[in-house]
C-alpha cells in the first residue's frame, strides 16, 4: 500500500493529518473490498492553489474543498474485476499496486467547514479523504439516488474509523 501525501499549503493543520488520510483511506480500501495493494496520491493545499487547479482543470473560477482525479473508469462503481484485463493502465508497473488516483484537499475548506457544520477539523478532513475516496471508486452524486448512496458509504467508512459527529 502506498499513500503518497505532499503538503503545499503555508498554513499548518494543527492535528495529524497524516495518520487521518492513511487511516481512512485504508478504511476506504477495505470497506470497498478492494482485492489489490493500491496507490493514492495526495495533496493538502490551499484555497488559491485548488482554486487555480479549478481554473485548469474544470473551468471552474472558485476554490472548491476537494478534488479527485481517479485513474480507473468503471463500468459500475468499485468493481474490480475487470481492472486486470486493463493491467497495463491501472497498475504501477515497479510496484505492481493498482494506481486508484489523486486527491487534492483545501486546507482552508478544512476549517471552515468544521467550524461551519460544527464538529471537529480531524472529522472534516476524515469525510473529505472519505468523499474523494468514493469518487476514486467510481461513485458520484449527480443524482439523487447516487448522492444518497454515497453519503451512506461515506458515513459507514467515517464510522468505522471512529470519525463521528
Amino acid at each position: 500500500m502506498t499513500i503518497h501525501i505532499d503538503y503545499e499549503a503555508e498554513k499548518k493543520l494543527d492535528l495529524a493529518w497524516e495518520t487521518i488520510i492513511r487511516d481512512v483511506v485504508l478504511g476506504a480500501l477495505d470497506y470497498e473490498k478492494c482485492p489489490y495493494e493500491a496507490e493514492v496520491n495526495v495533496v493538502l493545499t490551499d484555497n488559491p492553489g485548488i482554486h487555480q487547479v479549478n481554473l485548469e482543470y474544470r473551468d471552474t473560477d472558485a476554490p472548491t474543498d476537494v478534488l479527485s482525479f481517479p485513474m480507473i473508469e468503471y463500468e459500475e462503481p468499485a468493481d474490480f474485476d475487470r481492472v486486470e484485463d486493463m493491467f497495463a493502465d491501472c497498475f504501477n508497473p515497479e510496484s505492481g499496486e493498482l494506481m486508484l488516483g489523486d486527491i487534492m484537499i483545501s486546507v482552508d475548506k478544512v476549517e471552515e467547514q468544521a467550524e461551519k457544520y460544527g464538529h471537529s477539523k480531524e472529522r472534516e478532513l476524515a469525510f473529505l479523504t472519505a468523499h474523494s475516496m468514493l469518487h476514486l471508486f467510481g461513485y458520484d452524486h449527480m443524482e439523487e439516488d447516487e448522492r444518497l448512496v454515497m453519503e451512506e458509504k461515506q458515513r459507514e467508512i467515517l464510522e468505522s474509523r471512529g470519525y463521528v459527529r
